[in-house]
């Protein structure tokens, strides 16, 4: 009797389990690819933009400090022939000589506020390129997350970039999964009359987030003559 009831308890929470186990839902796993919504969202061009003129005005200021290095140089090298002129007094020769000491170290203070503007625009734009993009993934991610939601999933996977030894994030799916468009579709509704199209737009100095940016870096300049 005892034997009996043991079974019939053993039967009785296996059919619970059973019950509860049905009672889960199947997970639902969704896919977007955060690289292609980053590139193409408006606010990615008209950062680009912002990018684009700022660069063109620090290699204008980056020109500017060049032309003032060569005229140093070049006046370093007059100096240069006025020492070596045989027909110098000494005391012509000692001032002229004093005087190339000075424009050399002028043409070095130069060549470091050329070096230091180089690095801090570099830094500058390279930071503002970092800030921009962590916020515009966290604004995509949320748009996205609401879709996936919408749609049932349990679980969202980005496709875009690859894991730490090299390989895609996602190696198989099927595309009635992905849900990248969807949240195109979304985003786009924000995107101002007159905004150029993803598919137009050229410029690249914020980049997809696997990707490095195309123009971070200010332009260099160097002084013809000048020791580096």
């Amino acid at each position: 009797m005892k034997t009996s009831l043991k079974s019939l308890i053993a039967v009785a929470f296996a059919g619970l389990f059973a019950v509860a186990a049905q009672a889960q839902p199947a997970p639902k796993v969704l896919i977007v690819d955060m690289a292609k919504l980053y590139d193409g969202h408006f606010k990615t061009e008209e950062q680009n933009g912002k990018l684009k003129a700022d660069q063109a005005k620090a290699e204008e200021e980056l020109q500017k400090l060049n032309a003032e290095g060569n005229s140093l140089v070049k006046q370093f090298n007059d100096l240069k022939e006025q020492v070596n002129n045989p027909a110098l007094s000494s005391d012509a020769k000692a001032k002229s000589q004093a005087d190339l000491e000075a424009k050399g170290q002028e043409i070095q203070r130069k060549q470091n506020d050329v070096n230091q503007f180089r690095a801090n625009t570099q830094r500058s734009l390279q930071q503002r390129i970092n800030n921009f993009k962590q916020f515009l993934l966290e604004e995509i991610s949320k748009i996205a997350i609401d879709i996936a939601k919408k749609k049932g999933a349990t679980l969202l996977l980005d496709k875009s970039g690859p894991t730490l030894i090299g390989v895609p994030s996602v190696l198989y799916f099927d595309a009635g999964y992905d849900i990248t468009e969807d949240v195109a579709k979304e985003i786009n509704k924000e995107r101002p009359a007159g905004s150029v199209s993803a598919s137009t737009s050229t410029s690249t100095s914020t980049s997809a987030p696997a990707a490095k940016p195309a123009s971070s870096e200010a332009p260099s300049v160097s002084f013809p003559g000048a020791k580096k």
